[in-house]
């Protein structure tokens, strides 16, 4: 009977979200309606002269499209403490912060109850879909979920991550506890100040629940590749644990070490069974379903620079499924996968038309050719206008704009995605990538997807020598003339001297930007160096991010470095041991 009333509870979630998507358009207007009437008397939109107007035509003439450099004005006033309504009607209650790891700084976002309420509700039909086809059943989840730091402004916000916020809520444990299975971890292991011991005890509470486990998940697909790149080297510690019944002396944060060992009884047999799987496994392949046998499947972000580390997880995974997350940003949500059996290279997201109000800015090839002399030409895209949910085409990729409840408006969001098809009348995107360049000189103009193609193309080389590729970066090096590209790559052993210098031309010639090429043809740009750095290094980038406050739940290794992270750079440059020039376009 329990069963049937919570499989009737996920339906009607589903009939909630057809019902919804049935009319986006129509929600869509309704949904921006409500947004300016609940924040018309705010400073912001008072300036532009709406004078009450709540349809998007007049919306659109009158508010201007920004990003978050406009935003930050205002946002500084709200951090200080000024009570006016300066970008919502109602009080921010918190700051969430970005990562930090693309630009250098965190951006400070408002942060209201509002956000709260998408979150659940993405959350709520991603698990209705995800339940339709892995049904969970009354188990726990292995969850590798971190709080990051907080503090607070000087007008008194609490700040932190946005999933921090979130994390914190009651309204978040009670949903997680209603729609899905309790986490093996405790509050107090995943509120805990230690990264290192936070994740030990994420494992060790995993295994203790071994056989209730029904799926395993992280934020990021980065953070399950972690766990189990730790996991190696620290399962026999584990199993004297659970064997003895007593914590690690690894483990010292009072309120962590008590409430773990308030889980923790000798379990002999328990740690027997485990050390015996181990001791089995061939490096490491399939240890997931191996020691947690009735998972389901695997689950976090795993689009855009996720994507690296989906190799390596679907080695310890083995057969289970890898079901992507949904896609949103420190700003707020934009759509949920309602299609979990597509794998992630190929999900998608299906928006939400009641949770913000979306434009879109069409990056169609309707493109100028810009001369350059002996260099030859260029293309650049020109700025075209932006259309709304439903009138986004399938198989055209665009910018994301976002209007939301807790204070931007017409907000860039910078993500391109591309629609993929339409769920009734809402689109379904595929994420593509952050719009910003990473690597340019001159007139190349690269991206993160850009330089992430050109890092998948060069790795195959590595596979007669049996290497991985752990992590990477990149940085433009101007103090050389002319300016050249530099890759940072981990690897996962030693490759030899041919191979390596292959997979620096490799590199170099994959990067096939107009403008890359013609300038590497005519040397106003010079040979792509590749710098294999030390085992351990960008753990090291890890921890100097962790140290300045970020949340490994909203942690994502930067692709490029440059001034504004010049600590990070140092770090890379100071673990170099090998260094290779491409000989390609000589």
């Amino acid at each position: 009977m329990l069963e049937k009333m919570g499989e009737s509870k996920h339906e009607r979630v589903i009939e909630e979200f057809e019902a919804l998507t049935k009319d986006a358009g129509r929600v869509q207007i309704e949904t921006l309606r409500r947004i300016l009437e609940l924040n018309g008397e705010a400073e912001y939109l008072q300036s532009f002269g709406l004078g009450g107007r709540t349809d998007p035509e007049s919306f659109k003439a009158c508010v201007p499209l920004v990003t978050h450099s406009d935003l930050e004005p205002y946002i500084q006033r709200i951090t200080d403490g000024e009570e006016s309504p300066i970008l919502t009607g109602k009080c921010v209650t918190a700051i969430s912060l970005s990562s930090g790891t693309t630009g250098g700084r965190s951006k400070f976002v408002p942060f209201n109850d509002e956000l709260v309420k998408s979150t659940m509700q993405i959350y709520r039909t991603s698990f209705a879909f995800r339940n339709r086809e892995f049904p969970i059943k009354n188990g726990k989840a292995l969850q590798f979920i971190y709080s990051g730091k907080q503090f607070k402004t000087r007008g008194g916000l609490t700040a932190s991550t946005a999933t921090t916020h979130v994390f914190r809520c009651d309204q978040f444990k009670n949903t997680m506890k209603d729609i899905m299975s309790q986490c093996c971890s405790p509050d107090e292991v995943i509120f805990g100040p230690d990264f290192s011991q936070t994740l030990y005890c994420h494992l060790l509470c995993g295994l203790i629940y071994s056989e209730e486990v029904q799926f395993i998940s992280s934020t990021f697909a980065h953070g399950i590749v972690h766990a189990f790149r730790t996991f190696e080297q620290i399962w026999e510690e584990l199993c004297d644990d659970i064997r003895e019944g007593v914590l690690s002396s690894r483990v010292t944060v009072p309120s962590v070490r008590a409430a773990v060992s308030k889980l923790l009884k000798p379990n002999p047999k328990l740690a027997d069974d485990i050390y015996g799987k181990c001791s089995r496994l061939s490096n490491w392949y399939g240890v997931i379903p191996e020691l947690w046998p009735n998972s389901k499947y695997v689950y976090g972000i795993m689009t855009g620079s996720m994507e690296l580390y989906l190799n390596k997880l679907r080695h310890y995974a083995g057969d289970l499924p890898l079901v992507s997350s949904d896609y949103g940003s420190s700003e707020g949500w934009i759509g949920a996968n309602i299609n979990p059996l597509l794998p992630p290279e190929s999900v998608t997201y299906a928006v939400l038309p009641d949770i913000a109000y979306f434009e879109f800015i069409p990056l169609r090839e309707e493109l100028e050719e810009q001369e350059l002399g002996n260099t030859g030409s260029t293309i650049v895209y020109k700025e075209l206008e932006p259309v709304g949910l439903t009138e986004v085409k399938i198989g055209e990729e665009y910018e994301l704009v976002f209007t939301s409840f807790a204070g931007l408006y017409r907000y860039r969001l910078g993500d391109v995605v591309k629609v993929k098809g339409f769920h009734n009348s809402t689109p379904e995107l595929q994420f593509v990538c952050r719009r910003n360049l990473l690597l340019t000189i001159n007139i190349d103009k690269n991206t993160e997807k850009d330089l992430q193609l050109a890092v998948v193309e060069a790795t195959k080389l590595l596979a007669d020598e049996k290497i991985e590729l752990v992590d990477f970066t990149s940085h433009v090096d101007l103090s050389t003339d002319p300016g050249h590209y530099v890759i940072f790559w981990e690897l996962s052993g030693e490759g030899s001297e041919d191979v390596l210098r292959a997979c620096c031309d490799r590199l170099d010639l994959s990067f096939v930007d107009a403008g890359y090429v013609s300038s590497r043809k005519v040397r106003t740009i010079g040979p792509l160096e590749l710098r294999v750095v030390r085992r351990g290094t960008f753990h090291k980038i890890l921890d100097h991010y962790l140290g300045l406050g970020a949340a490994v739940s909203q942690f994502k290794m930067p692709r490029c470095v440059n001034a504004s992270n010049a600590k990070v750079l140092q770090i890379m440059c100071n673990n170099v041991v090998k260094s290779y020039f491409s000989t390609a376009f000589c």
